[in-house]
């Protein structure tokens, strides 16, 4: 792996001259740990995430160069970005979470006095996501349950944002002619 730019030390110099991803040694030294830690702290990161966070960076450094790439010119720098970065997914899984446990909830709460329709309604709905294929119920899943955008899940999966648009619009017409066929609207 090439390393460029300011003078490389310990861990860096290793690498620099040729170490292997695969040999043991920790991509990132101590003080690069330690700003690690420090922009996801300051990211929001609980204290218990911190670890899973550093192992996240290092994996993406030796996934780099397992890959043949270059070396980032500053390690302590990229570290940095991937962290912040990682920050923000964190964030933003929380809230996809949060969003989930409230509709899941307003899906526990009665529409009704009895509260049966919705039951009724949510086995339905259970039970014509299980019949889908996994692509169509996969970009149902991504779409209504996890409030991925269209192209987000385009990006994900690998394919045009165009396929996703039809997975969804047969599978929402299938699971509407299920719940038309059950009778439970």
């Amino acid at each position: 792996m090439l390393l460029r730019g300011r003078p490389r030390r310990g861990r860096e110099a290793h690498a620099a001259a040729g170490g292997d991803p695969g040999d043991g040694a920790d991509p990132l030294d101590a003080a690069q740990e330690r700003r690690v830690r420090a922009v996801l702290a300051l990211g929001g990161v609980p204290q218990s995430d911190l670890p899973d966070g550093v192992q996240q960076v290092r994996l993406r450094l030796l996934e780099r160069a397992a890959g043949g790439r270059e070396a980032p010119r500053d390690v302590s720098a990229w570290a940095a970005v991937v962290a912040s970065n990682l920050a923000m997914d964190w964030h933003r899984a929380k809230r996809r979470q949060e969003r989930l446990g409230e509709r899941l909830a307003a899906l526990r709460q009665p529409a009704h006095p009895s509260g049966e329709d919705s039951s009724v309604l949510s086995v339905a709905v259970a039970q014509g996501l299980d019949e889908l294929p996994d692509a169509q119920r996969q970009v149902v899943v991504l779409r209504f349950y996890a409030d991925l955008p269209v192209r987000s899940i385009a990006e994900q999966l690998g394919v045009p944002e165009g396929t996703v648009k039809s997975r969804l619009h047969t599978a929402v017409r299938a699971l509407r002619a299920r719940l038309h066929e059950d009778e439970v609207v």
